[in-house]
């Protein structure tokens, strides 16, 4: 659908640019020149917003960033807006073993 809706302006736009050309033809000097560019420039966009409109229309309306998993929706980065936070304790819980406690030191020995 987009791709005739996309017809319009691009028709539009040929038209535009067959009409510069013309007038362009008919003219003298610089604004032989200028007719000249600004009729093909008329074509350029024209062919421009024929080519979005196939783009568009293939594209099928996908929008992904390049983030979110360019390639089918497939990502490795975490989503954006996780589901609900696990649930975490009110109080922290003391560990369950105890650290063994450090080797005496060996008192340092007499001078002698």
């Amino acid at each position: 659908m987009i791709y005739f809706l996309a017809l319009i302006p691009a028709t539009g736009l040929t038209i535009a640019g067959y009409f510069v050309l013309f007038l362009s033809n008919r003219s003298e000097g610089a604004f032989r020149a200028f007719g000249k560019y600004l009729g093909f420039w008329a074509f350029t966009l024209a062919g421009l917003v024929l080519l979005g409109a196939i783009f568009a229309a293939a594209h099928g309306g996908h929008h992904h960033c390049m983030g979110e998993g360019w390639m089918h929706g497939r990502s490795d980065a975490p989503p954006y807006f996780p589901g609900p936070r696990e649930e975490r304790p009110a109080t922290p819980q003391a560990p369950t073993t105890r650290p063994s406690p450090a080797p005496p030191s060996e008192a340092p020995s007499s001078p002698r």
